[in-house]
């Protein structure tokens, strides 16, 4: 079976891990591009990558992979649309995806191109090639988002790539569904995290913290400039969850005005029944 080639755009941490692990596969020829030629160079000699791009990789490409941040992925995708043959998917790695599916999939569908949204379930606090690893999706989710237009055989594409990887599952689901979703299970511990480090404490931690410290404020340590654009871009999804925690914390915080240890007492048990519930 011939190999298909894979444009990946974007080699930091999730595209330089995707390129690892596709790589590896077999299955793919993995073209890189980036805009620091020195990534792109460290991929090479990496061997995670086949070869780096040039001005004919996007038209050669049968899969485009957008391992950008999300307003970056569009705006690269009008940029390159033309250069693309019918029939081409793309797709990308953003965080959100409402804004992104719609946007990308009115670009690609008058030039025969299908766009199909994804999001792996995997990460690092650490940004870069330098810190990419083609074990980094084994045993992870990736979720796909295709338009109710979209060809199944577009969808099976990034499917298979997603198996490729050693994900363990993926889940398809809507757009909407997905922003909902991410908004609980990603962002809000995001912001939980960039708060809780806040406190004036943070600074006197050392040698009184241990376990519960470090999972609460792990995910801090995340780039602004990324993650504000996609907090703006879920604003409504993220901002009913925040409100959510925010009714939580406010039930703690009025149990202990009153010292009403009963009421405590109820609290910390419904999140303990939850988490065994659920998981």
């Amino acid at each position: 079976m011939e190999k298909k080639t894979v444009l990946i755009v974007g080699l930091g941490l999730i595209g330089g891990s995707l390129a690892m692990a596709l790589t590896r596969s077999g299955k793919y020829i993995v073209v890189g591009a980036d805009c620091c030629l020195q990534t792109v160079e460290e991929a090479l000699d990496a061997g995670a990558i086949a070869r780096p791009a040039d001005p004919n990789s996007w038209g050669e490409a049968d899969i485009v992979m957008l391992c950008v941040a999300p307003l970056t992925a569009v705006e690269l995708l009008k940029q390159h649309i033309g250069e693309l043959r019918a029939n081409t998917v793309v797709t990308d790695v953003c965080g959100v995806k409402g804004a992104i599916v719609a946007d990308c999939t009115a670009i690609c569908r008058p030039h025969g191109v299908h766009f199909v949204g994804a999001h792996p379930m995997a990460g690092r606090e650490k940004n870069g090639f330098e810190h990419a690893d083609g074990d980094l999706f084994r045993q992870a989710s990736y979720i796909l988002t295709p338009d109710a237009d979209t060809p199944e055989t577009a969808v099976d594409a990034v499917r298979d790539l997603a198996m490729a990887v050693g994900c363990a599952r993926v889940t398809v689901t809507t757009p909407e569904n997905h922003d909902r979703m991410i908004a609980y299970t990603s962002q809000i511990p995001h912001v939980l995290a960039g708060s809780y480090v806040s406190s004036p404490c943070c600074a006197e931690h050392v040698g009184y913290a241990a376990g519960s410290y470090r999972d609460v404020s792990r995910v801090a340590t995340i780039d602004e400039t990324l993650w504000s654009e996609l907090f703006l871009l879920n604003r409504e999804a993220l901002g009913a969850e925040l409100d959510e925690l925010i009714g939580h914390l406010q039930a703690y915080r009025d149990a202990l005005t009153v010292a009403d240890r009963d009421r405590l007492q109820e609290l910390i048990r419904f999140g303990r029944e939850c988490k065994q519930k659920f998981g």
